[in-house]
Formats: structure tokens, sequence, C-alpha cells
């Protein structure tokens, strides 16, 4: 089986989703947040405030291409799509997966937008992450699963219909 791997904005679900996607496919699950905090030892915030958005990106690709994936669902930051080296690396033995929400959710979601670790300008609105990032989602995608009113479960069973097809 390829590896799964979501992408997507920040609170779209990707961990949430990823998790129960792949104990239901009985796969392993990975988060590259996770990843990233474990090198780096500080929090995702920790470094974009201290070393910038660049150096937070270049971490994220070295994080991500630093794992040898394998049968499993991966929930990437929602900035890996700026690094194209990254993306082609998940791409290789993976279908990219976009968890797409719509903004007036996200805005909901994300009242946490200033420590949660996201990657973004300072004084940068939900809305205007949205639009920068949305072509690149696009641009990666195999495949885009749209979430809204579903709950988790319906979510991975659309998921693996859309995979399966």
């Amino acid at each position: 089986m390829k590896n799964i791997v979501l992408i997507g904005m920040p609170a779209s679900g990707k961990s949430t989703i990823g998790v129960v996607l792949a104990k239901t496919l009985g796969v392993g699950f990975v988060d590259t947040d996770l990843i990233i905090q474990q090198r780096e030892k500080r929090l995702l915030q920790d470094i974009i405030n201290t070393d910038g958005l660049e150096k937070f990106l270049d971490c994220e690709r070295d994080a991500i291409i630093s794992q040898k994936y394998e049968n499993c669902v991966i929930s990437t930051g929602g900035s890996a799509v700026f690094r194209a080296d990254a993306m082609q690396y998940l791409k290789n033995d993976g279908v990219i997966v976009f968890i797409d929400v719509g903004i007036d959710t996200l805005k909901k979601r994300l009242s946490n937008i200033k420590t949660r670790g996201i990657a973004a300008s300072a004084g940068q609105s939900v809305e205007s992450i949205y639009n920068e990032r949305i072509a690149l989602y696009k641009k990666y995608a195999d495949i885009t699963l749209t979430v809204e009113n579903e709950n988790v479960e319906q979510s991975v069973e659309k998921l693996i219909n859309l995979i399966k097809q």
C-alpha cells in the first residue's frame, strides 16, 4: 500500500482524521509537526518566533525528508507545501490527500492562531493564509476530501471510498 499523505490548512483535521484512518486501515501514523518538535526540542511557535518563518519552513522540510515512511498515514504541517522537495519526497511513495475545509469553519477552529505554531507572517489572517496556500494544496493533491459537516468517522469512510476509486 502507498502511504497516505494528508495536506491542508491548520485545523482542517489532518491529525484527527489521520489517526482514525490509520487505525481503520491497520497502518502506522506519523505527524510531521511532532517530528519537527522532537528534532528541534522546541515547540513550533518557538521555532517561528526565534528563527523566523523561512528557517521554520526549512526545518519542516528537513524533518519530512529525514524519515523513511512505509505503510502509513502521514499528517503534514499546513505549510509543508511551501517546500517542493519535501512534497516530491512524500509523493514518491504516497497518495496526497488535500483535506479541504471552508474558511468559516477554519476561522472558528483557529482561535489560537498566534500560539498554535502556524507558519505565517506577522499579522496574517486565517483568510490570507488560506488564500496564500490554496493553489499549492490543489497543485499537489491527488485526491481532495471536502470536509464540512461530517464527523471524523464519516470523513474517514468518505476518504477510504475516494482512495479505492
